[in-house]
């Protein structure tokens, strides 16, 4: 028996930018495979994605995952605008960050949301956050680590936007 709940009609999209280290993209790219989230490759890589180095890691859900390549953030946003305009809900960016002051706990998501992770050795550029000064969230710590691992803030931040917008509100069990 699995729990499982159903799919979403609009998708929260998951946005990696720049990833360094291929087991935490891996890892990201099988939460999106379980919570039916396209995987947004944005920018340069540290690591191939080829079939063949795929397969070399181990990966055998590669192929359950919507993974969309972006050359540059602004490309990202662009087909992340047109994409929501074609299903009538144009999602907003949100930009995790360790700086934030705002929790992603008290944030409004919405299906069609854009959760955007910075690469793990400096995470997002100051930059590129301070344009989205509303929609710049964190996730929340008790001790005095300064942020989590990738994979570990993206699942929280999937989960948490899922949560609040009710997909779990009718799970069932398979099998």
């Amino acid at each position: 028996m699995r729990l499982r709940a159903a799919p979403l009609a609009i998708p929260f999209h998951v946005v990696l930018v720049e990833p360094e280290i291929p087991p935490n993209t891996g890892n990201v790219a099988r939460l999106c495979a379980a919570t039916g989230s396209p995987l947004h490759l944005v920018g340069k890589l540290g690591f191939r994605i080829d079939e063949q180095s795929v397969r070399r890691a181990g990966v055998d859900y590669w192929h359950l995952v919507d993974v969309r390549q972006h050359g540059d953030f602004a490309t990202f946003e662009r087909e992340h605008a047109a994409a929501g305009a074609r299903t009538g809900r144009v999602g907003k960016t949100w930009m995790f960050s360790a700086h934030a002051t705002l929790s992603l706990y008290d944030a409004p998501f919405e299906p069609g949301d854009a959760l955007v992770f910075g690469k793990e050795s400096v995470g997002l550029d100051p930059e590129l956050v301070a344009r989205y000064p509303q929609t710049t969230v964190g996730i929340p710590t008790l001790g005095a680590v300064r942020s989590l691992n990738l994979a570990n803030a993206a699942s929280l931040g999937i989960y948490e936007a899922l949560r609040r917008t009710g997909a779990f509100s009718r799970t069932y069990s398979e099998g």
